[in-house]
């Protein structure tokens, strides 16, 4: 299976706002980079998560413009477009930035060891 696969389920699973959905998805020791800091672990990153989740009600999420730099027998990465929408005390509002995912195989599994998220640049 390519990498392809997990980061589409975890495209998906994102958006049940439950981080044991997509907790299997990301290798215990990874680092996510948001405009919010840095993230490195699953504690950490789940925090991350739970405190977007609370902040943004009935936020979906996506990716477009996928495009993969590179897949080996153990490592992937790729960039794309991620698209948010959801209410901010009450209010619709949708945003979209860059972002960066790194997979690395784990006895036949892909997880993400790194995410990066960020603005377009001005």
């Amino acid at each position: 299976m390519s990498a392809k696969s997990p980061l589409e389920k975890y495209e998906k699973q994102i958006n049940t706002h439950d981080f044991n959905d997509v907790s299997s998805l990301i290798s215990e020791d990874a680092i996510f980079w948001f405009s919010s800091g840095s993230h490195e672990g699953h504690a950490a990153i789940k925090a991350a998560f739970e405190k977007t989740w609370s902040l943004i009600q009935e936020e979906t999420y996506w990716l477009s413009d996928i495009k993969w730099l590179s897949e080996t027998q153990e490592f992937a990465a790729c960039v794309y477009t991620f698209h948010w929408k959801g209410k901010i005390s009450g209010n619709m509002r949708e945003g979209s930035g860059r972002g960066t995912t790194v997979l690395r195989k784990y006895d036949g599994v892909w997880k993400i060891v790194h995410e990066h998220l960020s603005n377009f640049p001005a």
